[in-house]
């Protein structure tokens, strides 16, 4: 049974630079997947922990870093810049072969005012 926790949401102001975490992180890959208020899920970042290799969607390139800290088996998305349009549920996904996430933990609230 995997279980995945998220944590670090909240109420953020725009320009606001909180960070997101999960738990565990042992898996091949992790990302964090969103989804805004009317709109589909959509990849937000995803990291190859092999390697350390990342990507990001074009909405949020150079504002967010995904990165896993080993030591603490935890995985982070560091979010800056914030505008409202990041408002949304964020989820922790994770995967232990193939880019499709399959493991997704409860998800953590992010609004921007």
């Amino acid at each position: 049974h995997v279980q995945l926790v998220e944590s670090g949401g909240g109420s953020v102001q725009a320009g606001g630079s909180p960070t997101l975490s999960c738990a565990p992180s042992g898996y091949t890959y992790m990302g964090w997947i969103r989804q805004r208020p009317g709109k589909e899920h959509e990849g937000v970042a995803v990291i190859y922990t092999i390697t350390g290799s990342t990507g990001y969607a074009d909405s949020v390139k150079g504002r967010f870093t995904i990165s896993r800290d080993n030591a603490k088996n935890t995985l982070y998305l560091q979010m800056d810049s914030l505008k409202s349009e990041d408002t949304a549920l964020y989820y922790c996904a994770a995967s232990s072969s193939g880019l499709t996430l399959g493991y997704w933990g409860q998800g953590t609230q992010v609004t921007v005012s």
